[in-house]
C-alpha cells in the first residue's frame, strides 16, 4: 500500500501493561480483559525502512514479511518464534500470497512491478513474472486454483498458482489497492483510491461490472468483508473512517471514525470483531451489531509506523508489522484474541 507523507528474541509481555495503557487512552474493557493480548514479539534485526504485506503458510507455520524498504522477504518459524531466513534481490516487495499445492510463494515488486515466482518448500526462485508499474497486493482463490496480483494504472492479473502463467487481466479505471474475494460467487470488491470508489468485479467474466462511490471520504486502502453478515468495510484515511456497506446492494449503512493511517483490516466472524492496524500508533478494535451497526470498544496502544498486518482466524492470532523507527527496532508483534 502506499507510505504516508543474525539474532532474534521473543519476549513476553504482560497483558495488565495492555489493560494500563488502554485505559490511559479513555476505556475500560468490559469484561477486564482487553480484547487483543500480546503474546509474543520476534525480532527483526537489521531490516530497515518500510514493511508492507505478510503471508501465512499453514501448514509449515511460517510468515513471509515483505520487508520493502529493505528490499527483503523475511522469514519467520512461527513455531519457535524466530525469523530463519532473510530472501533478498527483490525491488521494493510489496504483496506477497502462499500457495499449498504445489507450494508456491508469489512476491509482488512495486519498484520494478514484477512478480517473483518461488519454490515455496526451498524458496528458489522459479520465475520472474512480468506486470507493469507498482506491483501490490496479491490474494490467493485456492478453490478456483487463481492467484490475482493488483499492478499498474489499473487492473488485477490472474495467474495460474503452479506455473505462473499469465491469465488475463481485469481492467479497472485507475490503480487497485487492497482487493476481497467473495467465496460463495464469482465478485470481488476492489478499492480504487484514485476514483475514489470500490469496484465490482465478476472474476468469472474477466470484468468490472459495477462501482460504489465514497463521496466525501477518500484514500480508501484497506477492505474486510463479512460474506456471511452482507458486510463490506473499507478502510479511508481522508477523514479517517470505517465505511460500512451493505454488499448486495451497495448501499452505505455507517460510517465510524477511527485512527489515523489505517492499512490493514481483518474482520473475525466468530466474535464479530473488525481490527483495524493504524499507523498512529493504535490497533482499534470494533464490534458489528444489527443493522450495520459498528462501534469502537478498544485501542490498543502499539508503535507509531507500525499498521501493515495479518491476522489468522484459525489460530486467532494477529501479526502485526513494526518498522524500526529511532530506538524502536524492527519487529512482529504476536496479538491474540482475548474474546
Amino acid at each position: 500500500m502506499k507510505p504516508p507523507g543474525v539474532g532474534d528474541s521473543v519476549r513476553a509481555a504482560p497483558w495488565a501493561l495492555l489493560f494500563f495503557l488502554y485505559v490511559l487512552n479513555g476505556g475500560a474493557f468490559a469484561s477486564g480483559r482487553p480484547p487483543l493480548r500480546l503474546v509474543q514479539t520476534i525480532a527483526l534485526d537489521g531490516v530497515e525502512g518500510r514493511i508492507d504485506h505478510m503471508a501465512l503458510d499453514p501448514n509449515g507455520r511460517r510468515l513471509f514479511v515483505a520487508a520493502l524498504g529493505n528490499g527483503t522477504v523475511e522469514v519467520i518459524d512461527l513455531r519457535t518464534g524466530k525469523r530463519v531466513r532473510s530472501l533478498g534481490g527483490f525491488r521494493e516487495p510489496q504483496g506477497v500470497g502462499f500457495v499449498t499445492s504445489p507450494p508456491r510463494l508469489f512476491v509482488a515488486n512495486g519498484g520494478d512491478g514484477s512478480c517473483d515466482l518461488l519454490d515455496g518448500g526451498t524458496l528458489a526462485r522459479i520465475r520472474k513474472l512480468r506486470l507493469s508499474e507498482d506491483a501490490d497486493n496479491i490474494r490467493v482463490d485456492s478453490m478456483a486454483e487463481r492467484v490475482y496480483v493488483g499492478h499498474g494504472a489499473g487492473a488485477i492479473r490472474v495467474l495460474d498458482p503452479a506455473t505462473g502463467d499469465s491469465l488475463g487481466d481485469i481492467i479497472l479505471p485507475a490503480h487497485p489497492e487492497s482487493f476481497q474475494l467473495e467465496t460463495g460467487g464469482p465478485r470481488g470488491f476492489v478499492n480504487v483510491p484514485d476514483e475514489g470508489e470500490v469496484a465490482i468485479v465478476d472474476r468469472a467474466r474477466g470484468r468490472v461490472v459495477g462501482k460504489w462511490t465514497l463521496g466525501r471520504f477518500t484514500a480508501n486502502y484497506p477492505m474486510a468483508l463479512d460474506e456471511a453478515g452482507h458486510r463490506l468495510y473499507v478502510g479511508c484515511r481522508r477523514p479517517s473512517a470505517v465505511l460500512v456497506f451493505d454488499d448486495r446492494t451497495g448501499r452505505r449503512v455507517a460510517n465510524v471514525p477511527i485512527d489515523h493511517d489505517v492499512d490493514d483490516l481483518f474482520y473475525e466472524a466468530r466474535t464479530r470483531t473488525l481490527f483495524a492496524s493504524c499507523g498512529a500508533g493504535f490497533i482499534d478494535v470494533l464490534e458489528a451489531g444489527a443493522r450495520g451497526k459498528l462501534g469502537k470498544v478498544a485501542r490498543i496502544v502499539t508503535s507509531a509506523g507500525a499498521r501493515t498486518a495479518m491476522y489468522e482466524a484459525e489460530t486467532q492470532r494477529l501479526y502485526l508489522a513494526v518498522p524500526h523507527r529511532d530506538s524502536q527496532q524492527a519487529e512482529i508483534r504476536v496479538f491474540e484474541s482475548s474474546k
